[in-house]
């Protein structure tokens, strides 16, 4: 799986979303590779989920077919990981 964490430049607060996303797949024993990356790059990169802010995700909804998942704490292992299990449960009950 290919997780892409995403913020406007791709260098703050993405890095710090993507610390917490590593935690969180580690945590639930999920197989993934997690990025952080610009909204631009997040654009024309195929990923299986992407997390960014709620201000950046009616944007890249725009551009992907894939989830996106908007997060208000990036630090927060609770809210990442919530997330995270809402995405698995979806994709298994497809």
């Amino acid at each position: 799986m290919k997780i892409l964490a995403v913020c406007g430049f791709g260098v703050g607060s993405s890095m710090v979303l993507k610390m917490t996303l590593d935690k969180v797949v580690k945590e639930l024993g999920i197989e993934a590779t997690v990025e952080n990356t610009d909204i631009a790059s997040a654009k024309a990169t195929d990923a299986d989920i992407y997390f960014t802010s709620a201000e950046l995700a009616p944007d890249l909804k725009e551009s992907t077919s894939k989830p996106v998942y908007s997060i208000k704490r990036y630090m927060d292992k609770e809210e990442v990981g919530a997330k995270m299990k809402e995405y698995i449960e979806n994709k298994a009950g497809k």
